[in-house]
């Protein structure tokens, strides 16, 4: 059997971008990420993997490093991967890579510089290739090339619906390579046939939502057939290569909001595909692709859950399952237990099948044969971690609480 190639990935969050490229035959051996919540949601499902909780700045590569040489006996990175924040541009005639509000970006740089992995994946939002903003895309891609990649041309923008998934998602995507190696190719797209948002969550409608409390589903009352099998609580199709979860034979996060009636009332009397004019949330068409998940507002900001689209034959707004099956995550994939934290982790998460997808295209690139590769059975993990508030989480990995700005409450 072929070793399966080594990925970090860099402002993980849950793992959306992880569980991609381990789904195309990667193993995840380092990820990064600020949120101590979302730490412990990636460590929960990639318990092989090396999560570190911390402000990137302030990560040595040589830990990184020293990591690698711990489990694998060598320091060998075939890919990173990671979506940097950027805050747009900064004053004409500055070069914007100096603006320290794109100071992520140059922590990303300077990790494949000190890294030097055989690949590169830079995704980010579409906004970065127009306007003034290509001005700061071309820096970034003149910064690549000066420390020794060849970035693919023409740059692409991903659209994730394109490539299997139930929602219109777009992505700016750079694909790296060393110049010592092969150069990646983006991936082909499967425009033949669109998976509908009624072909990811219509099993799901036929059980009531739960809202205070989450005792989970068994999967025999779920149909895992057709374009759902990638669901399945045993890693199949799609995320055949992924390893086997030591999890409970139970489907959690079919949870949602409790609504008023003047709310479901306007819900039901809004036609699917079109938006209920009160909320503004969009009602989804069983027939169409959902629209593009939000990740909502940061603690600080008043932890506002960001618009969910309203079920196309239930007067209500999807759950975590239902908003995690459209952005892709297979059913034994967890998330954290409350509807703010659930939510966020996916409107900020990488559309897994769309990373697997870019994961497989370096995969060809690195000439290994999937076939050749073996997954495994992983140890479990504490399930009450998916519970734990900022606090707790902040004293799990050993960081103060104060990291992640605490929630203002407007009086």
């Amino acid at each position: 059997m072929t070793k399966r190639p080594i990925a970090i990935d860099l402002f993980a969050g849950c793992g959306g971008m992880s569980l991609g490229l381990e789904a195309a035959g990667f193993d995840v051996a380092v990820a990064v990420e600020f949120d101590a919540v979302h730490c412990l949601v990636h460590h929960f499902n990639f318990p092989y993997c090396h999560t570190i909780c911390g402000d990137i700045s302030q990560v040595k590569s040589a830990e990184i490093l020293d990591q690698l040489q711990l489990k694998y006996g060598h320091t060998e990175v075939d890919l990173i991967a990671g979506g940097p924040p950027c805050q747009g541009f900064s004053h004409i005639g500055k070069r914007q890579l100096d603006d320290p509000r794109n100071s992520l970006v140059f922590e990303y740089l300077r990790m494949i510089a000190e890294i030097q992995p055989k690949y590169f994946i830079f995704e980010n939002v579409p906004g970065i290739a127009t306007g003034k903003h290509k001005r700061f895309l071309d820096e970034i891609i003149t910064e690549f090339e000066g420390i020794g990649y060849q970035v693919k041309k023409p740059i692409k923008i991903l659209d994730a619906s394109e490539y299997g998934a139930p929602q219109k998602r777009k992505r700016l995507i750079l694909i790296g390579s060393r110049f010592d190696v092969k150069m990646a190719e983006y991936p082909a797209t499967n425009n033949s046939e669109i998976v509908t948002v009624y072909q990811a969550i219509s099993d799901l409608e036929k059980i009531d939502h739960f809202t205070n409390y989450d005792p989970g589903i068994s999967p025999a009352f779920l149909e895992y057939e057709g374009d759902r099998k990638k669901y399945s609580l045993v890693p199949s199709d799609s995320f055949s290569l992924c390893h086997k979860r030591s999890i409970e034979p139970t489907v959690y996060g079919h949870v949602g909001s409790v609504h008023t009636p003047l709310s479901i009332a306007r819900f039901a009397k809004t036609p699917p595909g079109t938006i209920e004019p009160k909320s503004r949330f969009f009602k989804l068409s069983p027939t169409g692709l959902c629209n593009t998940l939000r990740a909502g507002t940061n603690s600080d900001k008043g932890a506002y859950t960001a618009p969910r689209p309203i079920h196309y034959s239930i007067p209500r707004c999807i759950t975590i399952r239902e908003a995690a099956r459209l952005h892709t995550f297979p059913d034994w994939f967890q998330f954290h237990r409350t509807i703010w934290h659930g939510f966020r982790e996916i409107g900020n998460a990488v559309i897994p099948i769309l990373a697997k997808q870019l994961g497989g295209s370096v995969i060809d690139a690195l000439g290994i044969d999937v076939n050749d590769l073996k997954s495994t059975t992983l140890a479990q993990v504490q399930r009450n971690l998916l519970s734990y508030n900022i606090s707790q989480a902040s004293t799990y990995w050993g960081i103060p609480d104060y990291v992640i700005p605490k929630r203002k409450r407007l009086r």
